[in-house]
């Protein structure tokens, strides 16, 4: 007769054996499959954030061309880059609202509304007020993206594989960089009137298909279990889930967590806002301040000023061939791209943690290093792309695949969409500061100069993870708080 065994990892579930085991011999409990169609729901839900990559990133080969064909100068150049981290802060702070009112899945056909409107506004802007308008309809798309999709993702997937499915999202983000270089690329052998246009066009059909596959996803079983659907949260949940037990197991943590927020529910909007800025208790604080910090310091390492003015700063190393600095941001897209997957797929397994401290410490010494091949002028310029490849991959391992995850699974339930929205408001404030003045600064100070003090700022950063932000691997969503109270 089989046997079983328990004490399985759910806390006691037992888990049948295929075989009996041989006499005198320790049965080995056969581990439950992971989830698929979980990983299906948070793939579809990640790609929408590739469109916010693509149009982000596209402008770094893009203003070569679009100065001499709009006349557009260096300051409205920076504007342009920037502003969409700016114009972002609308629907990222509204994407919590609409995330709670509408629903998860429905604010993400949305937001590839307004991505494809953007993108098809962009392509045919024709002055430079045109075009920053166009930029705002994008960007619009690009905040509700950020906030619902890792909020998303962490409410669909089961504990067992959150952080690879949380991470999903920085993969697509990534993978958006990585095509907007090799448009950039592709395209700029095409006569300079048509190529950026061209490079902005085809970000117009890929929003209708996201938005038709988003239709197929389930809604978040936490969203519906806060509707008081609790026969569809279960559904959904048993859909997500390892095992039947595991699904029960979450909707009965899932429930407790919407009761002990019942009492100020009635409120509104506006009683999740005072629990989270004017009166918040002291795990929330924590968590805030972990999550506030994370968003700001990922940020100001300086990563856009790479992304962003990559052909810049390699010419400033000695590269003078413009079709040499764009295939030398291929590379910066490749390289973002495989090392966000490496850290996803070590996410579940090391731990945040571990990831966290080794970004940050990988950043700061690389960061530096490009400086000094920076200090050597005209004559280093393979050093500078070993360099600026080098603080890609230190930074993609760990800040690009766990800060998002991380951000969205510490947040309570009732605060969690309008918690992401501070969080990533923050990171969008930061992201653009960088993007609307790097130019300026490498100006006044030089380029070195501007890479030297983003090493600083992440060194900080380093001593800021060290000290405040404990590990979260392997806890359930409803627990963190617990965490969190210690």
């Amino acid at each position: 007769m089989a046997q079983q065994a328990g004490g399985g990892a759910d806390g006691g579930t037992e888990v049948p054996l295929l075989l009996s085991p041989a006499p005198g011999t320790t049965p080995t409990p056969t581990p439950p499959r992971r989830n698929r169609f979980a990983f299906v729901c948070a793939m579809l839900a990640s790609m929408t954030t590739m469109l916010h990559g693509y149009n982000l990133t596209l402008m770094s080969g893009a203003q070569l061309f679009m100065r001499e064909d709009v006349g557009l100068t260096d300051a409205q150049i920076e504007v342009l880059a920037g502003s969409m981290n700016v114009f972002m802060l609308a629907s990222i702070l509204a994407g919590g609202w609409f995330a709670d009112r509408l629903g998860r899945r429905s604010t993400l056909v949305l937001a590839n509304a307004f991505l494809m409107a953007g993108a098809l506004a962009m392509s045919l802007g024709g002055s430079f007020a045109a075009l920053m308008a166009a930029r705002f309809v994008t960007s619009v798309g690009a905040g509700f993206a950020r906030v619902v999709a890792p909020v998303y993702n962490a409410e669909i997937s089961p504990p067992s594989t959150r952080g690879v499915l949380s991470s999903l999202l920085d993969i697509f983000i990534n993978l958006g960089i990585l095509l907007s270089y090799v448009s950039n690329y592709a395209f700029a052998g095409l006569p300079v009137h048509l190529g950026w246009r061209v490079m902005y066009g085809v970000g117009v059909v890929p929003p209708v298909f996201i938005a038709a596959g988003v239709f197929f996803m389930p809604e978040s079983p936490r969203w519906l279990a806060m509707r008081g659907r609790h026969g569809d949260a279960r559904a959904v949940l048993v859909r997500t889930s390892d095992t039947p037990t595991e699904a029960d197991l979450r909707l009965s943590e899932i429930k407790q967590a919407v009761a002990r927020h019942a009492a100020g529910s009635h409120t509104g909007a506006g009683g999740v806002w005072k629990e989270l800025v004017l009166r918040p208790p002291a795990s929330v604080r924590r968590i805030l301040t972990c999550v506030i910090g994370l968003q700001f310091f990922v940020q100001a390492s300086g990563i856009d000023a790479i992304l962003l003015y990559s052909p810049l700063v390699f010419k400033s190393a000695g590269m003078s061939s413009t079709a040499a600095a764009l295939g030398a941001s291929v590379g910066i897209g490749a390289v973002k791209t495989g090392f966000i997957l490496v850290g996803m797929l070590l996410t579940d397994r090391l731990g945040r943690r571990p990831l966290l401290l080794a970004s940050t410490a990988g950043v700061a010494l690389t960061t530096a290093a490009l400086a000094a091949t920076l200090l050597l002028g005209s004559s280093a310029p393979s050093a500078c792309v070993v360099a600026v490849l080098a603080v890609v991959a230190a930074y993609s391992v760990g800040y690009g695949s766990v800060v998002n995850a991380y951000s969205a699974e510490i947040l309570p339930l009732r605060l969690r969409a309008q918690g992401a929205s501070v969080g990533v408001a923050v990171n969008r404030l930061t992201c653009g500061l960088v993007g609307m003045t790097f130019i300026s600064l490498a100006d006044g100070i030089g380029m070195p100069g501007c890479f030297f003090l983003y090493a600083g700022v992440t060194a900080a950063a380093f001593v800021f993870v060290y000290a405040r932000l404990p590990e979260t691997k392997g806890r359930s969503l409803e627990n963190m708080e617990v965490l969190f109270d210690k």
